[in-house]
């Protein structure tokens, strides 16, 4: 089975949109480079949502790639999958999606994609694992990935640090409870307005 990895890009002070769901600067750094990035992307769609494809620096563009080639499912929210209608069908990386929520997939939509519903993180991971092979399974951080983390489903928790401060929205860790240690990063790579980290959660 392949890595459950916790990622998303976060202000230094720990949030991953405003109370509007709203990113601002956040991913201001998917364009601030020349390299494009390549290889699992379905360059038919606009993943950014701005009309222009992701060009970031080179030491981003290498690693983003390397990260997003591992990826075999997607583990995300109902309040996401709303938010970018599913990337209607296409997902950026990976060839399956698993949303936790308590409602189905809307009736008709996208009856090709790969898109799976349950409604609790354990037959989330259980499902995206299975769905996945070897692969990897990226969990979209905030409150679902909290949860998964939590419950002790998560291997690896990755964050893209952007200097920005919030001062309050939606938090990276969700309103997770209770301590839960980490080791040393092992992944530390500095881009150009973003900072790459990935750290193992300690047993």
């Amino acid at each position: 089975m392949g890595a459950v990895i916790m990622h998303n890009v976060m202000s230094v002070d720990g949030f991953i949109a405003d109370a509007n769901d709203e990113v601002g600067p956040l991913h201001d750094w998917y364009f601030n480079g020349d390299d494009p990035i390549v290889g699992g992307v379905d360059e038919q769609y606009d993943h950014s949502g701005s009309g222009s494809p992701f060009k970031v620096s080179s030491a981003s563009a290498e690693y983003v790639r390397s990260t997003w080639r591992t990826i075999g499912a997607i583990v995300m929210g109902r309040t996401l999958f709303d938010l970018v209608n599913g990337w209607e069908g296409r997902p950026p990386a990976g060839d399956h999606v698993v949303v936790v929520s308590h409602r189905p997939k809307p009736e008709g939509w996208h009856p090709e994609a790969s898109y799976h519903f349950v409604d609790d993180v354990k037959a989330a991971i259980d499902k995206a694992r299975a769905l996945a092979g070897d692969r990897t399974v990226a969990v979209n951080a905030g409150d679902v990935g909290a949860q998964i983390l939590a419950a002790g489903l998560v291997d690896e928790v990755a964050i893209d640090v952007v200097p920005v401060v919030f001062g309050s929205g939606k938090r990276y860790f969700g309103a997770i409870d209770g301590r839960h240690l980490l080791e040393d990063p092992h992944v530390v790579i500095q881009g150009e307005g973003v900072l790459h980290l990935r750290f193992r959660v300690r047993r």
